[in-house]
């Protein structure tokens, strides 16, 4: 994969949810698929790129700015395309040029339950079942989210939480979206943590016993109010999420240190050692020292993979 630039779609966690232990049999059970960075080469074919513990990672920037993603059509509840940038535009909006956002359906899912309107495809993909959840990342910081039942782990996995819980199950995407807006407004719980608050928190995890604390209390508060708000189309449940083993590291407590180079622009490489969201704790060569990296501002840059490294920060490590 050397030698060829890559724009970067973004770091997503497909492997199906963990389970329980198979049972002995001729041969072991197939194990998780790893997460990925998807890459897309100039002829527009999209690869994936595992993201394991002791991955070694190397690029450089190829190329300023950021560029466009394309967009997606929805035509069912596990059926979409995503079609690539015609026009290889720069980005406007976030990871897309101002054609292809407009074009994109994603964009009309959040007035859906406000009585927007949207096409057939993604009415019926909004109308499958719904999850409403609590999630809390390394710092305590909290949200209430929901998840397409399809994409019922994978959405929490890819969001980088510590530890969260499943507080209703809808019957659609609308019903779901009323649930979150109101629990927001009743509790005050947000609908997003941004990436770099997520990415900082990693530098000094709580301890996993109090997010735990944190978040009980919390799910426990929204089911409450969930089964006193009344009405139709959802059940109150208390499930538990179960996070990627991959993750565990990352989440633990540890002196650790904010990747100190801009992923923008420059040369860049390292091991990584494990992986929340799309950020990652990583080794540089040379160095015993963590870091945490937040691969997450690579989407939308193109890259050219290889042996490269980062330079070594000289920092002083905790005596504590």
């Amino acid at each position: 994969m050397a030698d060829t630039r890559y724009l970067v779609h973004g770091v997503f966690w497909d492997s199906p949810a963990p389970g329980p232990a198979a049972a002995a049999g001729p041969a072991p059970a197939p194990g998780p698929r790893p997460p990925a960075m998807r890459l897309q080469d100039p002829d527009g074919a999209i690869t994936a790129l595992p993201l394991d513990a002791g991955t070694r990672l190397g690029f450089r920037l190829a190329a300023a700015g950021k560029h466009c993603l394309g967009h997606h059509l929805v035509h069912g509840p596990a059926d979409r395309d995503h079609v690539l940038c015609p026009d290889r535009a720069a980005a406007a909006r976030g990871s897309q040029c101002g054609r292809c956002f407009v074009l994109d359906d994603s964009r009309l899912i959040h007035d859906f339950h406000r009585g927007g309107r949207v096409p057939p495809g993604l009415r019926a993909y909004l109308m499958q079942p719904h999850w409403l959840y609590v999630a809390t990342f390394a710092n305590g910081a909290s949200k209430v989210g929901t998840a397409s039942h399809p994409r019922k782990w994978n959405r929490l996995a890819e969001q980088g939480a510590v530890v969260a819980r499943y507080v209703a199950r809808a019957e659609d995407g609308r019903v779901v979206r009323l649930l979150e807006d109101m629990i927001t407004r009743e509790a005050g719980l947000p609908q997003q943590v941004r990436a770099a608050a997520k990415a900082a928190a990693l530098l000094a995890p709580a301890a996993a016993v109090d997010l735990d604390a944190l978040n009980g209390r919390l799910a426990g508060e929204v089911r409450t109010l969930l089964a006193g708000a009344g009405g139709e189309g959802f059940a109150v449940v208390d499930e538990r999420w179960v996070r990627p083993e991959l993750s565990a590291k990352a989440c633990a407590p540890a002196a650790r240190h904010a990747y100190p180079h801009d992923l923008g622009a420059g040369a860049h490489g390292f091991r990584i050692d494990s992986l929340s969201g799309g950020i990652a704790v990583a080794t540089l060569d040379g160095s015993g020292l963590e870091f945490v990296v937040n691969l997450g501002q690579l989407k939308a840059r193109v890259i050219e993979l290889g042996d490269h490294g980062s330079d070594v920060p000289a920092v002083q490590e905790s005596l504590f």
